[in-house]
């Protein structure tokens, strides 16, 4: 018998030899198309909710300036909201003379219940719960979950371990029902669990607000994930997947694709990246503190008060990362400083305001570069994450405002557009949080 000659016993060995190999090629692709094991990492595209695939774009076409407006109204109402986190008390905010209130930017695709309902939900990393606009909701947007048609649908009860993790729980009959505050909106929800997932891992019995009735707007309409640090949040319910760390690349504003990321679990995160402690608050434990010692613009470190930066737990004064507030918000002192000395490098350029923007300027400019410097890493700014342009291109600001006058906020809140264009990292189990330059828009 010759060489290629093949006995039933080698046929088998070959036909199972072809399996094994079309098996490793098959897994091979899949992991290289982001659908690994549980547990190893997961990344999950991320678009702006006012890009050209978003159906929360606007209807009808608005001036740039127009859009500054709302966007400067939304961070305020937005920074009275995180205001009353860390306060530790429910606070209905006013809404403004236009009524536009604050609302998260940035949303992920989420498939909820048995078969899978997709819902485009608003990704926010300063709360903990999840909420989903349900069949039956009164001021709700159109598209709301089916509850009837998900075969693995619940509802918890008042004696649910959840139950205790919700704020003020409602328990007159058998279900767990709970009133909340988002913004300037009032949202009543049954709490319920079915299964979610944002990538391949589907994630069983997540436990999530069942809206059943929401006023005013700022509810995003699709729902909303928590990825905050209490009890409730897509952090704690899937601690066991994705060991409490994730990290996102949010695009540019004016993206028009999925063309950020959301990366949950360790693996794939950067291995060198530049890091700060994180810090605890257990008046409002949802909240990223980060040390923020410093502020340079250009070489120059400015000179603000420490007790602007310091961070002070019996207040909730200090600095925070995040994703639902557009612009940068500097304390009064800190702010003051670093725009005199943003205008001081620009040079003899006519200064001008527009909205809640107190440096714009109609010609171009140079803009000087802006570092953060926080405990253990600088991050420096630059000028596509410090100026707003107008669609024209005429007119620049720079994108950083001082807290409102009306809010009694004691926060620094590093802001969206600050972090376009970085890889963000929110690494619980080791107490840090990372930045590093990756472009994503």
């Amino acid at each position: 018998m010759t060489s290629q000659s093949l006995n039933p016993q080698s046929s088998f060995s070959f036909a199972t030899m072809k399996a094994y190999l079309f098996s490793l090629a098959f897994l091979f692709c899949s992991l290289a198309q982001g659908l690994g094991t549980k547990g190893l990492g997961t990344t999950v595209k991320v678009f702006h909710v006012y890009s050209s695939q978003s159906p929360f774009r606007p209807s009808k076409t608005i001036s740039w300036e127009e859009s500054v407006f709302q966007t400067m109204a939304k961070d305020e109402a937005r920074l009275q909201f995180l205001s009353s986190l860390v306060a530790k008390k429910s606070v209905v905010p006013v809404a403004s003379g236009r009524g536009i209130i604050q609302s998260p930017s940035y949303i992920v695709k989420a498939k909820v219940g048995t078969p899978p309902q997709t819902l485009l939900m608003a990704l926010d990393n300063s709360y903990d719960a999840a909420w989903i606009p349900c069949k039956g909701c009164v001021g709700c947007s159109s598209t709301v979950f089916n509850t009837v048609k998900s075969t693995t649908f619940k509802t918890l009860g008042c004696r649910a371990p959840q139950c205790k993790q919700v704020t003020n729980p409602i328990c007159g009959g058998s279900t767990c029902t709970w009133n909340t505050t988002y913004g300037s909106s009032t949202i009543l929800s049954n709490l319920t669990q079915d299964r979610i997932a944002l990538s391949m891992d589907p994630v069983p019995n997540y436990a999530f607000g069942c809206i059943q009735k929401a006023t005013g707007s700022s509810v995003p309409p699709q729902g909303l994930l928590g990825f905050g640090r209490g009890p409730l949040s897509f952090l704690s319910q899937t601690q066991n997947l994705y060991k409490s760390t994730f990290s996102y690349c949010l695009p540019s504003f004016r993206a028009l694709n999925f063309s950020g990321s959301l990366r949950l679990g360790p693996v794939g995160q950067p291995p060198r990246i530049k890091t700060t402690p994180l810090l605890k608050n257990p008046r409002r434990s949802s909240l990223y503190y980060v040390n923020l010692n410093g502020i340079k613009v250009g070489r120059k470190i400015v000179d603000i008060p420490r007790s602007a930066l310091a961070f002070n737990p019996t207040t909730g004064a200090g600095t925070i990362f995040d994703s639902g507030t557009v612009f940068t918000r500097l304390v009064a002192p800190a702010y003051i400083a670093v725009r005199n000395e943003f205008r001081k490098r620009v040079g003899k350029a006519t200064v001008s305001s527009l909205g809640g923007f107190d440096t714009c300027y109609s010609v171009p400019i140079v803009a000087p570069t802006i570092t953060f410097m926080f405990s253990g890493m600088n991050v420096t700014m630059q000028p596509e994450n410090l100026l707003i342009h107008s669609t024209a291109g005429a007119t620049s600001c720079l994108a950083m405002a001082a807290a409102p006058d009306n809010v009694n906020s004691v926060l620094n809140v590093i802001a969206s557009m600050q972090q376009q264009n970085h890889r963000i990292l929110f690494d619980v189990p080791h107490s840090r949080l990372g930045v590093a330059r990756e472009q994503c828009s």
